[in-house]
């Protein structure tokens, strides 16, 4: 057998393993191997465990890179998460109510608060630091794309840790390459397709149905009489006066977004909870994530859809650039509540799981911490022989490593550009006509 057909062959099998294999991993022991991934959507970025990529089509040559990503860490955009719980253990306190511990966990409340004083939805600093990561890690893995002068057109929507997220990308990219030509922007007329404003989307309103079964869901993944036991010392005074569920919640929140701040080297709320305790705080917002976004049947599945004018923008802005002998690169920014649907949307990893049963996603492999840590990503790799080379092949990255498409898959984790394009655009006209 011809040398680099094995190759390739060899190479499709072990990814095919490698997609098994993570969809085999349980949530539960995924989350008490690192603690941080519970967090959901607010996991700061772990960058790629994959650092070898799969060799290229045969005489193929990476020209054009189209990115999708969300914003970076931030501080946490509502005030109230920080100050609700502060106020529940301070008024225990004043009771006498709280434990040596709860003593202590009031304290660290107010080394967060005052450090996300004056600063909620920003960007912590972190954020650039991640970006300056993902930017060095696709130079030095296709740098003949970033060769001389190349073309990089970045666009955001209005948010401003979008748009802040798009502007440390830039700034690490002009490091790296002075010579590159750059346009960028932020206006309301790209909200068409970096916001929400599609006819399939909604705002998340679970259906009488839905909810009823997020509820049952919950329940039998509520755990808050050990955390209570650690924060108060009269049991009478949390049934009358703590609102269990809320403090639970929020303190869980916020030991997820400590990993954010500056404040990750000095303080933790992790010790809080068990492994376990964090698994089932982390079911509930992983299934509400999944019925909001995802392709939930609960929620009648079309919400993936919200992302048709996205998925459309990219294809033809492909079109076009393909026509150049050389595109450069696109990059493209907004929320975690665009790149969540769009990765159902677009069936990567198979994660355009359609089921009414939410206890099936921990065996489907479907965990937002695969999803949507912050400054998520996708990146579309294109390659041809040279510019007169009609027969372009594409790769897609997720948070930096190789993904699957629902497309034929003979050299996966590369497929033609031709069936890509077809498939979509298939998919996306069917909606239409529904």
């Amino acid at each position: 057998m011809n040398m680099n057909v094995l190759t390739k062959a060899v190479t499709t099998y072990v990814l095919s393993l490698l997609c098994c294999t993570i969809c085999a991993q349980y949530p539960k022991d995924d989350i008490a191997q690192n603690i941080k991934r519970s967090a959901s959507n607010i996991m700061a970025y772990p960058g790629p465990q994959q650092h070898r990529l799969s060799p290229a089509p045969t005489g193929k040559r990476p020209f054009y890179i189209s990115h999708f990503g969300r914003c970076g860490s931030h501080h946490l955009t509502h005030k109230e998460i920080y100050d609700r719980p502060w106020h529940v253990l301070a008024a225990a306190d004043s009771a006498g109510k709280l434990t040596h511990k709860g003593l202590d966990v009031k304290r660290r409340l107010d080394l967060l608060r005052s450090n996300a004083l004056g600063r909620h939805g920003e960007l912590t600093p972190l954020a650039a630091q991640q970006q300056q990561l993902i930017m060095e890690r696709l130079a030095e893995r296709f740098p003949e794309v970033f060769e001389g002068k190349t073309h990089v057109d970045a666009r955001s929507n209005a948010s401003s840790h979008c748009i802040l997220t798009m502007e440390h990308a830039l700034l690490q990219l002009t490091r790296m390459n002075p010579r590159i030509k750059l346009h960028h922007n932020a206006t309301m007329r790209d909200g068409y397709y970096l916001g929400h404003e599609g006819h399939y989307h909604r705002e998340p309103q679970m259906s009488p149905d839905a909810q009823a079964a997020y509820d049952k869901f919950c329940r039998r993944h509520e755990k808050y009489a050990t955390l209570m036991r650690k924060l108060f010392n009269d049991k009478d005074y949390v049934r009358q006066h703590v609102d269990s569920r809320q403090l639970g919640h929020d303190l869980f929140v916020l030991a997820g977004q400590v990993q954010n701040t500056e404040l990750r080297q000095q303080l933790t709320l992790y010790d809080l909870f068990s492994d376990s305790e964090l698994y089932h705080y982390w079911a509930k917002e992983n299934a509400w994530w999944y019925i909001n976004y995802g392709g939930c049947t609960l929620s009648d599945g079309h919400q993936p859809r919200s992302q048709h004018a996205l998925l459309r923008k990219i294809i033809s802005d492909t079109d076009s650039l393909l026509k150049l002998p050389a595109p450069g690169i696109q990059l493209r920014f907004g929320h975690e509540t665009s790149i969540l649907p769009l990765a159902c949307l677009m069936d990567i990893n198979h994660w355009g799981l359609a089921t009414n049963r939410l206890k099936a996603l921990d065996k489907k492999g479907w965990a937002t911490y695969h999803i949507i840590p912050t400054s998520a990503n996708i990146q579309l790799i294109f390659y041809r022989s040279d510019p007169d080379d009609q027969d372009v092949w594409v790769k897609l990255l997720y948070n930096e490593e190789e993904a699957t498409l629902p497309l034929p898959a003979d050299q996966a984790p590369y497929y033609r550009w031709s069936d890509f394009r077809t498939y979509y655009l298939n998919k996306l006209d069917g909606y239409e006509e529904d």
